[in-house]
């Protein structure tokens, strides 16, 4: 086992070779810088010789010197390329930003184009509504005071402070609509009121799609067999063809399905709220049963040429009570009704 001399004795050994490697490197390291600082101020003799008699010019460098001016001059041309790189980057950037704002106001145009186009509809629109709002019985002044008078609105065109005109217009038509509002809705209470009246009142056409025309009027007519005058208790609707849906004029129900051979042919009665009865006459066929219900516009039958008819046409009356009126007043009702729709 080694003792604790041997030890001692490596441990020595190995710190003087350590030493001496250190010493050797360092020796090395001061050598090389030696020779680069002595070939660093080594100097040389530059000498500019005319060639005329004139004197001769010369000065000393040393390569340190050359060193550091070369050294500068490479920063400069690098510096130079730097910049124009840069420059040239920021040129681009700059085109593009332009092209971009270029976009942007075109945008801008055409959304003020837009904003004023909703402006004049709007203009329109105000006296439309005043005037719905007075066929109801509602004062259209309400609508225009404070904030919703479109008058005012138009003709003011002071703007807060920093906002643009075009934003304080939307802003002020957006305070507008937002007043007429309630306006509208109450006339939409009105027309829901209106179609629930009409809906058990025969008032629509009694052919499905809106489809045919008026070939004998209600009145004084004559008699296509006996061509004879007489009172026509309806309406002749034709189509041109047998087959095509008839439909209810009212909500009701039926109160009779049945068949006169000499007469009306194929029939339907309907009885609707308020004493009113509608007859659907000449069908060739029909779709319902005695004493159900329907819906105004449901299909209760089909044009036909039953009884003593001369061709597929449908014969409709309207009767109140016991008395029979010209049901074409009736079914103009929903044209000719309170907002003026032209017949």
């Amino acid at each position: 086992m080694p003792s604790v001399h041997d030890y001692k004795y490596f441990e020595a050994g190995a710190w003087r070779k350590a030493g001496k490697a250190l010493a050797a490197i360092g020796r090395v390291i001061l050598g090389a810088l030696k020779s680069i600082g002595a070939f660093l101020i080594r100097r040389y003799t530059v000498v500019f010789v005319p060639h005329s008699e004139k004197r001769v010019y010369n000065f000393h460098v040393n390569v340190l010197s050359i060193f550091c001016f070369f050294l500068v001059i490479g920063g400069m041309i690098g510096g130079f390329f730097m910049y124009s790189a840069a420059n040239h980057e920021r040129r681009e950037v700059a085109i593009s930003a332009s092209s971009r704002l270029n976009n942007v106001q075109a945008s801008l145009d055409q959304m003020k184009d837009e904003a004023n186009n909703l402006l004049m509809a709007a203009r329109n629109f105000e006296p439309a509504l005043s005037g719905l709002l007075s066929t109801i019985g509602r004062d259209a002044g309400g609508v225009a005071q404070g904030h919703g008078d479109l008058d005012a609105f138009f003709d003011i065109r002071e703007t807060p402070e920093g906002m643009p005109r075009e934003a304080d217009d939307m802003r002020r038509l957006a305070t507008y609509f937002a007043s007429v509002t309630n306006p509208l809705i109450e006339i939409g209470g009105v027309l829901g009121s209106q179609a629930e009246i009409l809906s058990d009142i025969p008032s629509i056409w009694p052919v499905a799609g809106g489809i045919g025309r008026v070939t004998m009027h209600f009145g004084h007519n004559r008699h296509p067999f006996t061509r004879q005058f007489y009172i026509h208790n309806g309406i002749d609707i034709a189509t041109g063809r047998a087959g095509d849906s008839v439909v209810a004029a009212a909500n009701g129900q039926v109160v009779s399905v049945n068949s006169d051979p000499t007469g009306y042919g194929n029939y339907i009665i309907i009885r609707h709220r308020h004493g009113y009865y509608t007859r659907y006459a000449h069908l060739l066929s029909s779709r319902v049963r005695l004493g159900q219900r329907v819906q105004q516009g449901d299909v209760i039958g089909h044009i036909g040429s039953t009884g003593m008819s001369t061709g597929p046409h449908l014969h409709f009356e309207v009767i109140i009570g016991s008395d029979v009126v010209d049901p074409y007043q009736y079914i103009r009702m929903r044209r000719s009704s309170w907002w003026g729709i032209p017949n």
